[in-house]
Parts: structure tokens; C-alpha cells; sequence
């Protein structure tokens, strides 16, 4: 069962129509024309085999990737249409981004990796450590440790931290400047089971207080099922279902993976 979009486009966080991508070197195109619409405030899970388009499709949603064909929408703005640099900085603001890998610099303190969130904004410069950053980004920081039971780890160095724990400062360096948007690719992946379950349920509950739209791709089905509304399959570069995570079923899995 496909997911129908809204009727009122203003309650739309994502669109995507007829999207294409097809990397210079590449003979086989990696999106073939995707459609996906998700509303403001939904979790959404993104599933399919390695090779099958997901991370493209979330740099293809921020930018990082230009189009080949079709469009992308993200909080209302389309990426190709919007003539500044300044101005597409001003919306990726807007987005958080986690990946797989924590990508802190280890050797500054927990909280300084946190404050590395405020790149990107005016003076930006200060941002490189906590005790060149204003007295105000240092205390949205220290909210957004706090946001993930991490407060207490505020000094310590980013290296003295478990895998678990670097993620959860990733995902506070990734609300820090309160994202509309969270797009998280594979953040459970490089993870034990428990540190897993821990951040996938950090993610969903940050979600829900803060009401931001979090779309995140995973192959821990568990993990799509219970901290998302919503699932997405791709495969070859297409769209294969998209529906509600309750409803995904064994042949729907079978179908996305074999």
C-alpha cells in the first residue's frame, strides 16, 4: 500500500518527484525515479540493501548531491532554486545529519564537539572550541547533552567514550541548533545491540518532544519497526513499498532483501 501525500503541501517536510541520479562514471542509474513525500513530524524508516540508493537519496535531500532529473523538496525549499550559498547554509540549519560513523574530534572535550554545531552560523569561528564559543552556544549545548543523558560527560575527552556514547554526542551536536529535520544514516550500524537500541530510542523520543521529522535507514528491522511510523523500502534504486511500519510483513522483507 503506498503512502498518499498530503493535500496541503505546507505540511510537507520532504518531497521528492520523478527523482534521477546517475553518478558521472556510473552506466546504471542509482535513483530511477523516486517519489517520496513525508510530513512534518513522522519517523521514518529507510530500508533496502546495500548498492540500493539510500544514502544517496539523503544527500540528494540536503543537497550534498546534485539531481539529475525531477525535483527535491526539503521544509519547503528546493535545493536547485535557491541562488545563494548563504541561503542554502540558512536551510541546512534547519536539518540535522547523523552518520554512521560519530565523526567527533577526539581529542577536544564532549562539549566542545557539541558547540561544533553551531558551524555554519555568523562567527562560526568560535564554534571550534567551547571556550571561544559565546556563553549562549555553550548553553544550548550543555541542553542538548542533557537531551541524551550525557551532561555528566560534558569535559571529558570525546575519546574516552564508548561507541554508544560518541553516537549520543552526535545526535546532540545534531539538535543543538533545534533542526526541524534529523536525517540519520545507519547511526545504530557500528553500534552493540544494547548501545543500538539506545540511540534508535534517543532518536525516536527526541523526535516526539521536539516534534522534528526524523527519517533515518537501517537494516535492523526491529529498529524500523518500532521507532518508526513509517517504512520505506528501496530497492534498485526505486521505490518498492511505503507504508506503515505496522504493516510491514515477512514477504514485504523477503522482496526488499533478496
Amino acid at each position: 500500500m503506498l503512502h498518499t501525500p498530503p493535500a496541503d503541501t505546507k505540511d510537507v517536510a520532504i518531497a521528492t518527484s520523478a527523482l534521477k541520479k546517475q553518478y558521472k562514471n556510473g552506466q546504471v542509474p542509482v535513483l530511477k525515479g523516486v517519489d517520496l513525500t513525508i510530513r512534518h513530524g513522522e519517523r521514518v524508516a529507510l530500508i533496502g540493501s546495500n548498492g540500493s540508493g539510500k544514502s544517496t537519496l539523503l544527500k540528494c535531500l540536503i543537497g550534498l548531491h546534485a539531481v539529475n532529473e525531477g525535483s527535491v523538496q526539503t521544509l519547503g525549499e528546493t535545493f536547485g532554486s535557491i541562488p545563494t550559498a548563504a541561503q542554502r547554509a540558512q536551510l541546512r540549519k534547519q536539518t540535522g545529519f547523523v552518520f554512521q560513523k560519530h565523526c567527533l574530534v577526539k581529542r577536544h572535550s564532549v562539549l566542545s564537539n557539541v558547540v561544533h554545531g553551531m558551524l555554519g552560523l555568523p562567527g562560526s569561528w568560535r564554534a571550534f572550541t567551547q571556550a571561544t564559543a559565546p556563553s549562549s552556544w555553550r548553553a544550548k549545548a550543555m541542553s542538548a547533552l542533557d537531551d541524551v543523558n550525557l551532561a555528566d560527560k560534558a569535559r571529558s575527552r570525546a575519546d574516552a567514550l564508548s561507541g554508544g556514547q560518541q553516537q549520543r554526542v552526535a545526535i546532540a551536536r545534531a539538535i543543538v541548533r533545534g533542526p526541524r529535520l534529523i536525517i540519520a544514516d545507519e547511526p545504530a550500524a557500528s553500534l552493540d545491540p544494547v548501545a543500538g537500541t539506545e540511540v534508535m530510542r534517543l532518536f525516536s523520543e527526541l523526535a516526539q518532544v521536539h516534534g522534528i521529522t526524523l527519517l533515518f535507514t537501517s537494516h535492523d528491522m526491529e529498529h524500523a519497526a518500532a521507532y518508526s511510523d513509517r517504512t520505506v523500502a528501496l530497492k534498485d534504486g526505486q521505490i518498492l513499498f511505503d507504508k506503515a511500519s505496522c504493516e510491514v510483513c515477512d514477504q514485504d522483507l523477503r522482496d526488499t532483501f533478496q
